[in-house]
């Protein structure tokens, strides 16, 4: 077989590989997406779903009478009739403190193949209200849940050290209570609970325009590391170390904003995306693998057939597609190194029958070591894998060019073949 004939018989394998890549990427993202559709909301109705605490809103409520004096027609005269007429107004007031913290745990559970970041919240509200006008009414307390299907444990809604919560029903997810109020009184809430979110959990003063803060200290601390926060969200005023996680603050003493505070739960490497994405970039590695088997071969006279090429491709395809089929069973950790030497033991085995243990197991397996198992974990590396990639390409280039650069490649690729290399 001739040179051009084997270039092409090789060539034809790596797209053949390529294409069947595809094709696997294809069907786990397809399992993925089908698997995230259906167990999406079983999650949420069994943990909860993204939860967004707002604060209490508080409307002050008054009568004022007046006299109204109006004539009536009675037996053909008029009438003036005085009567005592009551109007009702309402207006919205601001909170004069506000003292929350909210204490984090993450919980994170794996469905099929995908990690689902949940976490517990024990929250625990202090706002204050002073009633500054000269006028008396009723002030109306309204508590929204942030979510109106989960589940609230230990709650307890405490208004001037009055627990009101047994006697409390929610309505459309919020709690209404009416407080008598006269000039210069003082109304404390506190609110507590404990309950299950995904994903994140915020505090809000507002769920749409601005509010006026005063007096505003919100507490959270979390057991994790790496702490993220909402888009669009105010960034803590101060953070410091709390054990394995953080403890995140934002005081304010007077402002005016309508972002929420909180946090993003981390998210942990997804089996189906990971294995999507092995398999979009399996081509990278085989490419480069075959690269430096074809340099060796030349450089060595090795006789390494087309049909040789096409068993080692076959070996790089199990690969991913073990780890596929692995990673909706065991972890990703193990699913990985499963693959990874499943992979390796066939492609030196069969390269020992082929040209021998000594090219099998120094080159051939630190090749495969390199740019199968080592691209593949880069996949790990979230931000850094295009860059570790790249850093491989580039070394790669260079040492193929220092391997060949003395080849005569005139000669080379007019060859009918290449020398046969005995087992030793």
């Amino acid at each position: 077989m001739t040179s051009f004939l084997r270039m092409s018989a090789i060539v034809g394998i790596f797209i053949a590989t390529c294409i069947a890549w595809g094709a696997l990427g294809a069907v786990t993202s397809h399992r993925t997406n089908d698997y995230s559709a259906r167990m999406e909301g079983d999650v949420q109705g069994l943990w909860g779903q993204t939860q967004q605490q707002v604060a209490p809103s508080l409307t002050f409520h008054w009568t004022l009478e007046r006299l109204v004096v109006r004539e009536e027609e009675r037996r053909g005269k008029t009438v003036r009739i005085t009567e005592r007429v009551k109007d009702n107004f309402e207006k919205p007031v601001d909170l004069d403190g506000t003292q929350v913290t909210a204490d984090v745990t993450l919980d994170q559970r794996l469905k099929g193949l995908i990690w689902y970041p949940l976490y517990g919240v024990t929250f625990d509200g202090t706002w204050v209200y002073r009633h500054k006008d000269d006028k008396f009414g009723e002030l109306d307390l309204r508590f929204p849940f942030p979510d109106r299907d989960s589940l609230y444990d230990d709650f307890r809604f405490i208004v001037d050290g009055k627990d009101l919560a047994n006697g409390l029903k929610p309505q459309d997810g919020v709690v209404t209570v009416k407080v008598p109020v006269v000039a210069d009184q003082e109304i404390k809430l506190q609110v507590h609970y404990k309950t299950r979110g995904m994903r994140q959990w915020q505090y809000a003063p507002l769920v749409n325009g601005v509010a006026s803060l005063h007096d505003f200290h919100l507490a959270m601390t979390c057991d994790f590391d790496a702490i993220d926060f909402p888009q669009g969200s105010l960034s803590p005023s101060a953070k410091a170390r709390a054990g394995k996680g953080w403890k995140l603050q934002w005081d304010f003493s007077q402002v005016l904003t309508g972002k929420g505070m909180g946090l993003v739960m981390p998210e942990r490497v997804q089996p189906g995306t990971l294995a999507v994405e092995l398999s979009t970039t399996a081509p990278i590695s085989l490419f480069f693998f075959f690269l430096v088997i074809l340099a060796l071969s030349l450089l060595r006279q090795l006789d390494i057939h087309p049909v040789n090429y096409l068993a080692i491709a076959g070996a790089f395809f199990s690969f991913q597609l073990l780890f596929a089929y692995l990673v909706d069973h065991v972890t990703i950790g193990t699913a990985f190194t499963i693959a990874s030497v499943s992979s390796i033991v066939m492609v030196t085995m069969y390269l020992r029958l082929v040209v021998g243990p000594r090219f099998a197991f120094r080159e051939a397996a630190l090749a495969q070591l390199v740019y199968q198992v080592g691209f593949a974990a880069a996949h790990f590396l979230n931000g850094y894998t295009g860059l570790t990639v790249a850093v491989l390409a580039t070394l790669t280039l260079f040492l193929l060019m220092m391997l060949t650069g003395r080849v005569k490649w005139g000669q080379a690729l007019t060859m009918k073949g290449t020398a046969k290399v005995t087992s030793p």
